[in-house]
């Protein structure tokens, strides 16, 4: 158990019990069944709400959207502060042999420990959400860094500079084009200023310049058409996204047909959610023994960690072609 959690625990209802202690006695001067009575409140309200505690991770409440939890944390704060009010009557009688609060007494009682059950919850509901949300920044960041670890490719940027080369002397002009795309994916990929999210026009024109430099290698082997709908290019997506799904699709389609093939981005607005699919040519086999897909699974990653179960990443295969289909909520 998280030590920290009792700690509050036990702080908390031990602050309210001395408090009802002090104003009982002060009231009615010490008597056994005072500090009896408080001992088992103590006891049993830490249990109730450790017990609601319970629920609310069982049941998911945290994670649902905010016009739903509300009423689920208020209705179930206020039934666990009014089963300790009750204890608190009965096990007050038991003890004293006579029911001596009076409707007066007992209302306002029940007042005081329901409004305390309430800040309660409030209280662990803070901590926790802001616990999970510096949770989910730190594994994000991790995610991302092992992205760009991975972004990186060697074999690319050897090739492009093999290509390179081989043009300094054919075709000036195109090498030094060929270098000014590179500089740009380089810088897109190390820039450390990098937001969670960027537009899907600069995702674009980073891919753009990647395919523009794996052109010149594949040559007549490679075929790009984009469709990119209305309104979809300034939808924010992860960084990097679209590049892996590209990269992807030359490296595990394209490279390996002979013939070579097609590459076809689309963007387009469903309802409330931004469908990016990237169609190659090609069949969808298994992994190389030595194969990790790892760009793949940073990029599911990376979605869940940015929007939970609302983003999906989907591979599938149809026609000797290869779709890899992504959906974001627009926020």
């Amino acid at each position: 158990m998280n030590l920290a959690y009792w700690m509050c625990q036990i702080l908390g209802w031990g602050s309210y019990t001395a408090i009802g202690i002090a104003i009982a006695v002060r009231e009615a001067g010490p008597q056994k069944s005072i500090f009896i009575g408080f001992a088992a409140f103590f006891f049993y309200s830490i249990g109730l709400t450790h017990l609601l505690r319970r629920e609310i991770r069982r049941r998911q409440w945290l994670s649902l959207p905010f016009r739903k939890s509300i009423p689920r944390l208020l209705g179930a704060s206020v039934l666990t502060g009014l089963a300790i009010s009750a204890l608190v009557v009965m096990i007050s009688a038991a003890l004293e042999r006579k029911f001596d609060w009076g409707r007066q007494g007992a209302s306002a009682m029940a007042i005081s420990v329901t409004t305390f059950t309430v800040g309660w919850t409030i209280f662990y509901v803070a901590i926790t959400s802001t616990r999970k949300v510096l949770t989910g920044q730190l594994a994000l960041r991790q995610a991302e860094l092992r992205a760009l670890e991975n972004q990186v490719n060697p074999h690319f940027l050897f090739n492009c500079l093999n290509t390179i080369r081989g043009m300094i002397v054919e075709s000036p002009a195109k090498a030094q084009e060929m270098v000014t795309r590179l500089a740009n994916i380089l810088r897109y990929n190390l820039r450390g200023d990098r937001a969670p999210t960027v537009p899907l026009s600069e995702e674009i024109e980073v891919v753009s310049d990647y395919l523009s430099l794996e052109a010149a290698r594949f040559e007549d082997r490679l075929r790009v058409t984009m469709d990119i709908g209305a309104g979809a290019a300034a939808v924010p997506v992860p960084p990097m996204l679209l590049q892996t799904l590209v990269e992807n699709a030359l490296k595990h389609g394209i490279a390996h047909l002979p013939e070579g093939g097609e590459v076809r981005i689309e963007a387009s607005l469903e309802r409330d959610s931004l469908a990016l699919r990237v169609v190659n040519s090609g069949d969808l086999a298994e992994p190389a023994p030595n194969g990790t897909r790892i760009g793949l699974k940073n990029a599911r990653e990376r979605l869940r960690l940015l929007y939970g179960d609302r983003a999906t990443l989907e591979l599938q295969a149809a026609d000797h072609r290869v779709i890899a289909t992504v959906r974001i909520p627009r926020l």
